[in-house]
């Protein structure tokens, strides 16, 4: 019996032993899974905190200059900042820093803690001090690197940061560091970006009552902001002023004096101006395709450009002449386009892509029909084949298939000069003419030139005749077409169209200098005919409407349905491309490349003239001049012979034969005013712009089909050498 109870009292004991030994078991293995996981969250959040590796360089404002140096914008995505170095901050606005914000600052390690329990003390009894309980070293440990979430996590990565920033930097470092790093409201991020935004002056310029007020915004940025609350601005400059004596830096007497100084705030910015804006997209675009996004907008970058500002500003006074006919989503019609450049070195110094406030820039990326502006090209290859501007063409009906050219009056004026018929942009003579000598050689030249756009491959290409009206498979850019003529202007000599002078890093290292890239591609004789014959247009053909005092070269170009007009032209120093017509559906009305865009370049080119020296095309040696039958190109010994005219040659092209040709008494080739058959052919006046007459509007056939065809990087072989056998007459 007693054996049995000890069993039942054993028996029952025996549960509560082990139940308390589960107990203690469990709290064990709890508190080492808490401590466990204290650690491994303490462990994640050190290794994953950002590392110090390099330096902390807060995001900074790029800025782009023209070419003389002027300003032309600040690119900043969300930050605009502009750093300066520590010598360049007054000992005033740091003092006024360290005072607000971190009064132990050079004592401290990173973290404070008698600041931590002062501010703690302050929200208790609200007192109201001024300082905050993160060191400027925890500032900047959170700014540059971290979240502003109040997060365990943040607080532990901060606090290991800071530790991490005062072992690696010295304690002038990290003000400079920080005060190039906050934020003062209204977009500005750094102190100088500050004094620019509120007192319109640099940091190094300002005065102690304005070094208190800027010390005093970080505390809460909107509310502090002079722009925006001038008064509260006040107050919280009287009470850094405060700090600034009780820790020493100044006597109460300057602190009095600072309080009362009057705050001159800068004029607010008007809305930021369009000048340049496509061009500045454009820059920014290549920057960023060369170094990446974040170097364009994080690294201070100072780019130096070809821009001119006041060319820039000619521009785009010239194309306010653009009519506006409709709007399409906020977008006048027609747009244009005007692309400047300098054909020595390539440098573009104007540049339009439209007008309005979208991101298509016609001038660079708008592949538009040419029309009759691709001719020069086609008479380039024919010069290089070995005729002159007195080769005689026969402007005569003639069917290639079921395609028979024809000009724009309708007419055909029998034998002309290859001048007079690029001077009136004859359509049938460059279709000849492109027969004659070979499409291929007119698109090798023009690809040589700078035209990339031309399609050699596929079931729709540029190989054939339509293409020397300039009936593309895909158009051409203004940029391209300018840069093109340019050859001519250069005396043959290419040079790749660069917008970028010079770049330079936050540290002021160049990383990137233009070198002009020049190659020969068109013999300097060649070019310089051409040249000669395209002044002919501006002083007696189609473009007299560009005419503008000056020696000056070019070629008007209108397509069919009037879907696009041009004036292409240069003189000696520049070289400028007008583009004018809609962005999708919609037709010019009767405006050719004679009217509106010619007098746009002449606009334009006036207005920039005084920039340059006025002088003549360089004649290159082994020019001749003849005086040659306008009927069938041989010489005339009668200086007085109605029928002709003083001719240049590349010396051994000239005619060797005197002309059989009996001179009228008033006959005259088209020319001269009177066609073969004795009708009247209006021609330019270069006392007056371009009219719609005859005479000064040319038409193109239709383009081709545009297909789906990608196949346009294949080069042109060379041309062949100029056969001995070609026309030279």
């Amino acid at each position: 019996m007693q054996h049995k109870d000890k069993i039942n009292e054993n028996g029952r004991r025996r549960p509560k032993k082990n139940a308390r030994t589960i107990t203690i078991i469990a709290i064990v293995v709890f508190l080492v899974m808490l401590t466990g996981a204290g650690l491994g969250f303490l462990t994640a959040s050190i290794h994953t905190m950002p590392s110090l590796k390099g330096d902390i360089r807060p995001a900074v404002s790029s800025q782009i200059f023209d070419a003389n140096g002027k300003l032309i914008t600040t690119v900043h995505s969300v930050e605009n900042r502009l750093p300066v170095s520590i010598n360049k901050i007054p000992k005033d606005l740091q003092n006024a820093f360290i005072a607000a914000e971190d009064a132990r600052f050079y004592q401290h390690s990173g973290i404070d803690p008698r600041g931590i329990l002062r501010a703690v003390w302050s929200n208790i009894t609200d007192r109201g001090i001024s300082e905050g309980g993160s060191t400027i070293t925890q500032q900047l440990a959170r700014n540059a690197l971290l979240s502003q979430e109040q997060t365990i996590k943040r607080k532990i990565q901060e606090a290991f940061l800071s530790l991490q920033i005062e072992r690696q930097y010295s304690k002038t470092e990290i003000l400079e560091m920080y005060m190039n790093q906050i934020y003062f409201g209204q977009g500005a991020y750094g102190v100088q970006t500050a004094a620019q935004v509120y007192f319109g002056k640099n940091v190094e310029d300002l005065n102690l009552a304005e070094c208190a007020m800027i010390a005093g915004i970080p505390k809460s940025p909107n509310y502090f902001s002079p722009s925006s609350n001038l008064k509260a601005a006040k107050e919280r400059q009287a009470v850094v002023l405060d700090q600034m004596v009780k820790y020493g830096y100044i006597d109460a007497a300057t602190a009095a004096k600072a309080k009362n100084t009057e705050i001159k705030l800068a004029a607010r910015s008007a809305p930021s101006t369009t000048t340049a804006s496509y061009f500045t997209d454009y820059v920014i675009q290549l920057l960023i395709d060369k170094y990446g996004a974040d170097a364009v907008y994080k690294d201070g970058l100072k780019v130096y450009t070809t821009l001119d500002l006041d060319m820039q500003s000619a521009a785009e006074r010239a194309m306010d002449q653009l009519p506006t006919t409709r709007t399409d989503n906020g977008i006048k019609q027609p747009q244009g386009a005007l692309v400047a450049i300098d054909p020595h070195n390539g440098h573009i110094k104007a540049m339009v892509g439209g007008r309005g406030n979208d991101q298509f820039n016609r001038a660079v990326l708008a592949e538009r029909q040419p029309g009759s502006a691709f001719k020069p090209f086609v008479y380039l290859a024919a010069i290089e084949s070995g005729y002159t501007p007195a080769t005689i063409i026969d402007d005569s009906p003639v069917s290639f298939g079921t395609w028979s050219p024809m000009n724009y009056d309708g007419q055909f004026h029998g034998p002309v000069t290859m001048r007079t018929a690029l001077e009136q942009s004859l359509n049938v003579v460059a279709v000849k003419l492109a027969q004659q000598v070979g499409i291929d050689k007119a698109l090798y030249y023009a690809q040589q030139m700078g035209i990339s756009t031309l399609v050699l491959q596929g079931n729709t290409n540029d190989r054939n005749l339509a293409v020397s009206l300039g009936g593309l498979t895909r158009g051409v850019t203004p940029l391209e077409i300018a840069s093109a003529y340019g050859v001519l202007a250069n005396s043959g000599i290419r040079v790749e169209p660069t917008a970028i002078i010079k770049v330079v890093d936050r540290n002021g290292k160049v990383i990137e200098q233009d070198t002009p890239r020049e190659k020969v591609v068109v013999n300097e004789r060649s070019a310089y005919l051409l040249t000669d014959m395209l002044r002919g247009v501006i002083t007696n053909g189609t473009g007299t409407g560009a005419y503008f005092g000056r020696p000056a070269a070019g070629k008007t170009g209108t397509t069919s349905d009037y879907k696009d007009a041009w004036f292409v032209g240069y003189t000696p120093d520049l070289v400028a491309a007008v583009w004018m017509g809609y962005d999708t559906s919609g037709y010019l009305s009767g405006v050719t490349g004679g009217a509106i865009p010619a007098s746009i370049w002449r606009n334009f080119m006036s207005a920039v003239s005084s920039k340059y020296v006025a002088r003549d095309f360089v004649k290159p040696s082994g020019i001749v001049a003849a005086r040659v039958s306008t009927k069938d190109g041989l010489l005339i010994n009668d200086p007085n012979n109605q029928e002709s005219r003083n001719e240049i040659f590349v010396e051994g092209t000239q005619p060797t034969k005197i002309s059989s040709v009996a001179a009228t008494k008033d006959g005259k080739d088209a020319k001269d005013g009177k066609n073969k058959d004795g009708k009247d052919v209006k021609q330019g006046d270069q006392s007056q712009p371009a009219s719609e007459t005859a005479a000064t509007i040319e038409k193109t056939l239709p383009p081709p089909p545009v297909k789906n065809d990608k196949t346009t990087d294949t080069p042109l072989p060379p041309p062949p050498k100029p056969n001995d056998s070609a026309k030279k007459n």
